[in-house]
């Protein structure tokens, strides 16, 4: 399976594939609003026709090409082009103020590849391993181990928990839509036959994402908008030396392994990893008073976190079949798409599709590598296409997108539904990703359950020592975090008092 992988990917068309991608990606990443989960949005349906192995290693370069991109925008205009680059925004614009606008685009792109790389020998290596531990999953572990999934994101949107919750169970109650688990009745479709098989993963995230995207740029689409780009930016070599590089080499360990952590986590993402490892390496430094100012460490624990998570995303994907952010939540559907179904078997099942992912994953990181040194001042110049020329393209292809998921035009209108349930939802300040995490994770969860209640007369639950550690640890994740809420909550009283 090895060596069937590795053949699929060397396949001339499937390496140009893999550029194309990587390409894309790069530009979308580095243009604010069209990140790397639209990327993949809108370049899905022209994989239909692919073998899995192509479609999918065009994907893959989407998402690495698609996060490492954030970057030249973070660094040049102080706009992080992807949410996984705002921590990059905090050195690398002080850099390029001070005319280093080169070093810290070799930085970030150099220490993107090792983070990324990083990040794939810890998914080789633990995604087997959570495979096997996969399979003694039965219906008590995977109906706790949904709920644990929805704690930890609910925890970690801060203050606004119960909007987090909301969002969850709202998600939840979409996925209820069709014919239900192992009864096959139908609920809530209205008499409407396309909702038998319920709303569509792919069209739900089209309008979750590039939907609302759309709307909420087409706002301030005629504002002026006052930046500028450094177009004099050049780069010797890397942009470093090679005593700075290996200066930071434990730096962009950890900052990648924190990255890998926090990764695995369903639905929380680059955004939360480099700040967090930022947050980390500026306490651990010995200048701590320097970050900030413009110093090589802060970018390189920026995006070699971002970066490291896509590896970390991708093992509950792989493993579990659970989506670790957003862009694996749009995986997720490519894999169904190309009849490879994510779990514990799917090393038996798929096995030479995984290779070729891992191969493909490390090729689309060296052309990014390549591409992002050899071709900056381009992609900087794309920054400067005004958004009212990118709008209407990006809608006709999320439409394209929608109708071809099923082939019917149903879907476009429920794409439009979400889109403006999702612009209400942001203008409302309740998180999406909850959602995205209630619809994949609410089926499960109920089809488990139903199976519990049958077995429960039985199959007592404390003869599952997995759903008693899951059920045990969620408990801990609302109370902790309750605790939490609260006295940020209280904080946030007391300086509002004083103030």
């Amino acid at each position: 399976m090895l060596l069937e992988g590795l053949m699929a990917v060397l396949q001339p068309f499937t390496i140009i594939l893999i550029a194309i991608g990587t390409v894309v990606g790069i530009i979308f990443g580095s243009i604010p609003g069209l990140t790397a989960t639209m990327a993949i949005v809108m370049f899905l349906p022209a994989t239909y026709s692919m073998s899995a192995s192509q479609g999918i290693s065009m994907l893959m370069a989407l998402y690495i090409g698609g996060i490492s991109g954030g970057l030249i925008s973070a660094i040049l205009l102080n706009i992080p082009g992807t949410p996984s680059s705002v921590a990059t925004c905090f050195d690398g614009k002080p850099m390029a103020d001070k005319g280093e606008a080169g070093k810290a685009l070799g930085t970030g792109v150099v220490f993107s590849f090792f983070g990324t790389l990083i990040g794939i020998a810890v998914l080789i290596v633990l995604t087997p391993v959570l495979c096997d531990f996969a399979l003694k999953f039965q219906a008590y572990e995977y109906c706790a181990l949904a709920v644990f999934s929805l704690s930890m994101v609910i925890a970690l949107t801060g203050r606004d928990m119960p909007k987090g919750l909301v969002s969850a169970v709202l998600g939840a109650l979409l996925a209820t839509v069709g014919l239900a688990p192992i009864d096959s009745k139908p609920r809530f479709t209205f008499d409407l036959f396309q909702l038998n098989n319920g709303f569509a993963l792919l069209v739900l995230l089209i309008g979750l994402f590039a939907i609302s995207e759309v709307m909420a740029y087409a706002e301030g689409v005629r504002k002026d908008q006052s930046f500028t780009v450094d177009n004099n930016a050049k780069i010797k070599g890397a942009g470093f030396s090679l005593k700075e590089g290996i200066a930071q080499i434990p730096n962009c360990i950890i900052s990648a392994l924190i990255g890998v952590g926090i990764g695995i986590l369903p639905g929380i993402g680059g955004g939360v990893s480099c700040m967090i490892s930022y947050t980390v390496s500026k306490n651990i430094s010995k200048h701590p008073q320097l970050y900030g100012t413009g110093i090589m460490d802060g970018v390189v624990a920026s995006e070699s976190a971002n970066n490291g998570t896509i590896g970390g995303a991708m093992i509950p994907l792989l493993a579990l079949g659970i989506p670790g952010d957003a862009c694996t939540a749009m995986l997720l559907g490519g894999l169904q798409v190309h009849n490879v179904a994510p779990g514990p078997l799917i090393y038996e099942k798929s096995g030479a599709v995984v290779y070729a992912i891992f191969f493909a994953m490390v090729i689309a990181a060296i052309f990014m590598m390549l591409f992002m040194l050899l071709g900056m001042r381009f992609f900087v110049s794309v920054l400067k296409v005004p958004k009212n020329y990118l709008l209407p393209v990006v809608l006709v292809l999320c439409a394209i997108g929608a109708i071809g998921n099923a082939n019917m035009l149903f879907d476009t209108y429920c794409m439009v539904g979400f889109g403006l349930m999702s612009y209400l939802m942001i203008k409302s300040k309740i998180p999406t990703v909850p959602m995205i995490l209630g619809f994949i994770l609410g089926p499960t969860f109920e089809t488990n359950l139903r199976r519990v209640s049958q077995l429960a007369s039985s199959d007592k639950f404390w003869s599952h020592p997995i759903f008693c550690v899951l059920m045990i640890a969620t408990i801990l994740v609302v109370i902790f975090s309750t605790r939490a809420n609260l006295k940020e909550a209280k904080r946030a009283e007391a300086e509002e008092a004083n103030s």
